[in-house]
């Protein structure tokens, strides 16, 4: 199973391709959902591994933005006993889901990608449109 260890967010994470990944809250500055992580540590498989000094130039790991979001609320409160005060605080920290496309080697070659299984219902559509052609 190929892996690869990204760092984003002051944080590190091994990743493989599939996989849906809860990071700290990411830009929204393109329109298009596709992200690209450029700082990969490392990257392999069950035989095989390259490891950065720091990082591998040239291997990238592609993903898809599926949301952005808050976390449950996290009270902070504080109380000094005896003096009548104490203060309630409230933190939602954000975050995004992504799902883990591509793997790309430094060379630029995919190193690993999603399997893409096509439903019963899409390969019935896709026979009844090609029997409507033909008729």
């Amino acid at each position: 199973m190929s892996f690869a260890i990204i760092k984003t967010g002051g944080k590190q994470y091994k990743v493989r391709a599939g996989e849906i990944l809860k990071v700290e809250r990411l830009d929204e500055k393109s329109t298009s959902p596709k992200i690209e992580f450029k700082d990969v540590l490392a990257y392999g498989d069950d035989k095989t591994a390259e490891i950065g000094s720091p990082k591998i130039d040239g291997a990238k790991v592609e993903a898809n933005l599926v949301k952005n979001g808050k976390n449950r609320t996290v009270l902070i409160f504080k109380k000094r006993r005896r003096k009548n005060s104490r203060r309630k605080n409230g933190h939602r920290q954000e975050f995004s889901l992504i799902k883990i496309n591509k793997i790309f080697s430094k060379d630029g070659k995919v190193f690993s990608e999603v399997e893409v299984k096509e439903s019963v219902a899409d390969t019935k559509k896709k026979e009844i449109k090609k029997e409507a052609k033909t008729k």
